[in-house]
C-alpha cells in the first residue's frame, strides 16, 4: 500500500547505519533510504564535469547552504551525486503547457516545462518496485516545512514509528523536508508527493513508497514556480 509522504520502509536499518546514513532508530535517513542504500557508494565517481559541462565547483555553488531558511539547510556534498542529476536546462519537446511537471521514474528525472522545447531537469529519487504509480494529477496543496505523520500501515510494520503517530515536527529530520507538493486527482489526495531530501545518495535510485524526492535546493527552485493547480504527469516506469 502507498504510504503517506512516500517514505520507504526501514527494514534494513542496520545496513543504513553501516553506511553512515542513520542518526538513530527512527530517522529521516532510515525511513527514506532503506535497502536501496546498498551500492549507492558508486555514485559520484564520474569526472569533474557533467554532460552539460557543469563543473563540480559550479555544482557546489548551485547546491550551497541555505542559511536563511527556518531550519538552515546544509550544502549538498555534490561528490555523492552522479553529475547527470545536477539541475540544468535541457531540450525537451513537449505538448504540455509551460509550468507542467513531468516525472520520469525510469530515468530518475523531474522536468518543469519552460516552453519552446526547453525544460528544467532535476535529478530525483522515485518509488521502488511494488510502489510505482503513473498517471495525471495536479498539485492540490503545498506546504513549507510540513508535519509528517506515519500511516497506520507503517506503524504496524515498524512499531518504532509509533512515537510519531501524532506527527513529527518540521525540521531537517522530517521525512518530507523543507517543501512538499501534494498530488491530487478529482479533488482527492492520491497519497503521492513530490518532496525534498537532504540525502544526495538517494538521487538516481528507487527508494520510496511511490513518491518522488528532489534535493532540497532543487525543490526550493521548483516549489517557488509551482502554484496550486499545476498539472503533473507521472510517466510509466
Amino acid at each position: 500500500m502507498i504510504m503517506d509522504g512516500g517514505i520507504a520502509d526501514a527494514g534494513e536499518m542496520d545496513e543504513v547505519a553501516r553506511l553512515g546514513l542513520g542518526s538513530g532508530p527512527v530517522s529521516r535517513r532510515s525511513f527514506l533510504v532503506g535497502s536501496a542504500a546498498v551500492g549507492l557508494g558508486a555514485l559520484g565517481l564520474a569526472g569533474c564535469a557533467t554532460s552539460g559541462g557543469m563543473s563540480r565547483a559550479e555544482a557546489a555553488r548551485l547546491y550551497a547552504a541555505v542559511p536563511e531558511e527556518k531550519f538552515p539547510i546544509p550544502a549538498v556534498d555534490v561528490s555523492k551525486i552522479d553529475p547527470k542529476y545536477y539541475r540544468r536546462k535541457v531540450q525537451y519537446p513537449s505538448k504540455e503547457a509551460a509550468g507542467t511537471i513531468i516525472v520520469d521514474p525510469s530515468k530518475y528525472y523531474v522536468y518543469r516545462i519552460e516552453g519552446d522545447g526547453i525544460a528544467t531537469r532535476y535529478g530525483a529519487n522515485v518509488g521502488r518496485q511494488g510502489f510505482l504509480w503513473h498517471g495525471e494529477a495536479y498539485v492540490g496543496r503545498k506546504a513549507e516545512w510540513p508535519v509528517w505523520t506515519p500511516p497506520r500501515e507503517m506503524i504496524a510494520r515498524q512499531p518504532e514509528a509509533a512515537k510519531y503517530a501524532g506527527g513529527m515536527p518540521p525540521g531537517l529530520n522530517n521525512p518530507l523536508g523543507a517543501r512538499t507538493l501534494y498530488l491530487y486527482q478529482n479533488g482527492k489526495y492520491t497519497l503521492y508527493t513530490i518532496y525534498s531530501t537532504i540525502i544526495p545518495q538517494s538521487i538516481g535510485s528507487g527508494v520510496t513508497s511511490g513518491c518522488t524526492g528532489l534535493l532540497t535546493q532543487d525543490m526550493l527552485h521548483l516549489y517557488g514556480q509551482t502554484p496550486v493547480g499545476t498539472k503533473v504527469v507521472v510517466l510509466p516506469a
